[in-house]
């Protein structure tokens, strides 16, 4: 056995197909001092037993394009390393039972025109003629990607290995990892069975151990291993070799032809988490113990579709762990809990597909510093730490996994580990009729039940109008013409305080944030590259302290992107306080009335002006209101501690009975959000759209004093993109016709062209239509009335819709319904 180097560049823990394919790519970027170590033997874990399927068409563009990678990818190992993949493009079918099942497939099949993937759409008999082994009872219709493919898992890892050790990495297996070692906050290096190794970077690529090797360097990795099925047949006569993949998500089943046989595996909608007690010491190419009875509902409807299996044998019944995340995507990147600390792991069953381009991605991060491109779909900063725990996780995962082929309707809540966070206004919100979705373990109330319907309304989910759809419309027209009041408490809420917080905030924020106390200023946080890392506000407390205000879903991610540029020998310091104070949002032209009733405090224009905070008295409280709005109306959001925040609740409802106040949720406030064009981070901006592009430049200062420690981060990025101007614009439209339904991800035609697609959508209730944000590039420095002018089209299900394009709100676009 080879000797352990005492000192590498990076550490690579596991050897599956995702810690293989970290190696390669790094060592393929020039970095050969790497190390990976195993400790069992190379694909021991999950790797051996995956069943290779290879899909192209992701939920986002930038996953597709992963995607797409890593079959090229497998397509070329052999030629460069020897090792046959056994990677094939025999095409994949999927085919719906249900006509939300085909609306579903149809929008991926518009999705895909943007993305670049060819789909055909296929009838039931279509179906049935390309895949004559399937009985097409009840299929209603299907989609064919005829480039999708299928390979050899364990060879995949090989292949990638040994193009690795071609590259000068060194691979020791039987190489236990059993401590990490952290120093002033950075990985420094790890302790086996057979030494120490010194490293400027680890990486953990530990698959279903990846938790359990995060928690020795203090790193959250939420995954929880679950167990899966499938059984391979004998021989079946004349099964053609270059079968399609056939999915029936309906059924939980997909069908992959294996030397002659026929592969059917599950992913049943109540799964069973394993490993609760730990994963043996010994694991190493293991299977579990079978359970026929839990998989039998699957087998008996696959009989029926692919009635060969009823006299075919079965060969293989097969039981393996497979690691889950509790949102089914998986965890990439560097951890906020600790610096040079990299995390590749809980890939949901999709570990081949995804390993090519996850490995290419977290290569490039690691080598540039940045990612590649928006990687936020997957970026490990989008969990909070309360989401890795074990009872927590064991929950989640039974639901997951059944989630990969269940119907993906819009706004689709988990059933699982849910009450875990509750804000103080839970239980009135509840006594009021509020139905809760779940944000980072937040129960937020997504709409109100008001009674009108009669019995009680519940969350369902749909690609068509639900029956709470109306109760959003009048949320959404309170908020509009009287006044609306939104619980906000699950906002991210960081004090950054100290002599030299205002020179740490003048680098970090692009707008200037050195102004008088009590002002609240709108900024972005830019990375090198002028790409919106934050979107929030910060408001200035006294000279030397600052409360910044994110959203609830990036409060991990923008918590470790602040306290990673403090500088170390900065006299600031930052602190999360998000639980520590409740927050109500009151808006809509009453707004003023309705807190008049409850405060002394002077709310004229004139004493509070737009974009100000000012502690003041609600009721027998004490709290501060901050005037300003995320829904385009006169309003405040109220911060009150949480010991008097049902007393402030109660104040401000009561004043309000008599003004038209109703209580809002979270769909409403995006509707009317939309409506405004107001941008949503994740989906309208993201870290690869310039701060320019995304028509933000009016809260960027570029002139503004650097504070002591540098020019703001991306301010270069910014001159530079304001001298050649934006190279593409994030548009408004609204749909002709009021009957269709947005929800993002709609393909944009400009004259005919498909030329992007939108990045978040809604229904305008006041507008009268859906409505949607999305980026359209700009020809060769084009006018923007050359832009607006062009013929646009929205395609929603294969069908295609007349929008209006906007560059201004198309709501108030002076924004005078907020100053007055």
């Amino acid at each position: 056995m080879t000797e352990l180097p005492r000192h590498c560049r990076v550490v690579i823990i596991g050897g599956g197909v995702v810690g293989c394919s970290v190696a390669y790519h790094l060592a393929h970027l020039g970095w050969r001092d790497v190390v990976l170590l195993e400790r069992q033997r190379l694909t021991s874990g999950t790797t051996w037993h995956a069943a290779g399927l290879i899909a192209q068409l992701r939920a986002t563009l930038n996953m597709t394009r992963l995607a797409k990678y890593s079959q090229e990818l497998y397509g070329s190992l052999e030629a460069e390393t020897g090792i046959a993949t056994g990677f094939k493009r025999n095409g994949s079918i999927a085919v719906a039972l249900s006509a939300d099942r085909m609306e579903e497939l149809l929008r991926n099949a518009s999705m895909a025109k943007v993305h670049g993937v060819e789909v055909d759409v296929l009838g039931a008999a279509q179906c049935g003629e390309m895949y004559p082994w399937l009985n097409t009872n009840g299929v209603v219709g299907g989609l064919h990607i005829p480039l999708d493919g299928q390979a050899d898992p364990a060879n995949i890892a090989m292949a990638l290995a040994k193009g690795a050790r071609q590259k000068g990495v060194e691979i020791h297996e039987l190489t236990k990892v059993e401590e990490i070692f952290v120093r002033d906050g950075r990985a420094t290096g790890v302790r086996t069975n057979r030494g120490e190794v010194d490293a400027d970077i680890i990486v953990n690529c530990a698959g279903m151990w990846g938790r359990q090797v995060g928690r020795m360097a203090g790193v959250n990795v939420p995954l929880h291993a679950c167990e899966h099925f499938y059984i391979v047949t004998e021989p079946i006569a004349d099964l053609p070799g270059n079968l399609p993949v056939l999915r029936v998500p309906d059924e939980c089943a997909y069908y992959k032809e294996d030397a002659g046989k026929i592969l059917l595996g599950a992913f049943e909608p109540v799964a069973k988490p394993w490993g609760m007690d730990g994963i043996p010491e010994d694991f190493c190419f293991d299977q579990l113990p079978e359970d026929f009875d839990h998989f039998e509902p699957i087998l008996a409807k696959a009989i029926n579709r692919f009635p060969q299996l009823e006299t075919a044998g079965i060969q293989t019944f097969f039981n393996g762990p497979e690691s889950f995340t509790p949102d089914d995507r998986y965890l990439l990147g560097p951890s906020p809990e600790v610096e040079n600390f990299y995390v590749a792991a809980g890939f949901n069953s999709v570990g081949i597909q995804s390993a090519g381009g996850a490995g290419k991605a977290l290569a490039e991060w690691i080598v540039g510093g940045a990612p590649p491109f928006d990687l936020s779909d997957v970026d490990i900063r989008r969990m909070e730490p309360v989401q890795d725990n074990s009872v927590y996780l064991k929950e989640r995962v039974s639901e997951t996994l059944g989630l990969l082929y269940a119907d993906h309707y819009p706004h689709r809540q988990y059933q699982t580990s849910r009450n875990l966070r509750h804000t103080p206004f839970h239980e009135r919100m509840a006594q009021n009729g509020a139905r809760f979705g779940e944000t980072a373990g937040w129960e937020r109330p997504h709409f109100f039940d008001d009674g009108s319907a009669g019995e009680g309304v519940e969350y369902s989910f749909g690609w068509k109008r639900q029956p709470w759809f109306d109760f959003v419309a009048r949320e959404h027209r309170a908020v509009r013409e009287t006044a609306g009041l939104f619980d906000l408490s699950a906002f991210g809420k960081f004090h950054v305080e100290g002599p030299d917080s205002v020179d740490v905030l003048q680098r970090i924020c692009a707008n200037d944030v050195d102004v008088a106390p009590g002002r609240i200023v709108y900024t972005q946080w830019l990375n090198e590259h002028g790409g919106i890392e934050a979107d929030l506000t910060v408001t200035r407390m006294a000279q030397d302290r600052f409360l910044v205000v994110t959203g609830a879903a990036t409060v991990t991610r923008d918590f470790a992107w602040l306290t990673r540029h403090i500088p170390r020998d900065a006299r600031c310091i930052a602190v999360n306080v998000t639980a520590s104070e409740a927050v109500l949002g009151l808006m809509g032209p009453s707004a003023r009335r309705i807190l008049g009733k409850i405060t002394s405090a002077d709310l004229a224009s004139e004493a509070f002006p737009f974009g100000s905070a000012q502690k003041i008295e609600l009721g027998m409280a004490h709290g501060r209101a901050h005037r300003i709005t995320y829904v385009g109306e006169l309003g405040w959001e109220l911060y009150v501690p949480t010991d008097m925040a049902r007393h402030v609740f109660d104040a401000v409802m009561e004043a309000g009975k008599d003004e038209g106040l109703r209580l809002a949720g979270m769909h409403a406030l995006e509707t009317c959000r939309l409506e405004k064009a107001y941008r949503h981070i994740g989906h309208d901006i993201t870290d690869e759209d310039h701060v320019i592009d995304a028509g933000l430049g009016f809260a960027v200062k570029t002139g503004k004093a650097d504070g002591g420690f540098g020019p703001f981060i991306g301010r270069e990025a910014v001159l530079a993109k304001r001298e050649v101007g934006a190279s593409r614009r994030l548009l408004q439209f609204l749909l002709d016709d009021p009957e269709p339904l947005l929800y993002h991800a709609e393909p944009i035609f400009r004259d005919g062209e498909a030329v992007g697609y939108l990045s978040s959508a809604g229904y305008g209730h006041t507008l009268g239509a859906a409505i949607g944000l999305g980026y359209v590039p700009a020809r060769d420095s084009e006018s923007l009335e050359n832009m607006l002018a062009s013929d646009y089209r929205i395609e929603v299900a294969g069908r295609s819709f007349v929008a209006k394009p906007s560059y201004q709100p198309l709501y108030d676009p002076r924004s005078e319904r907020t100053k007055f």
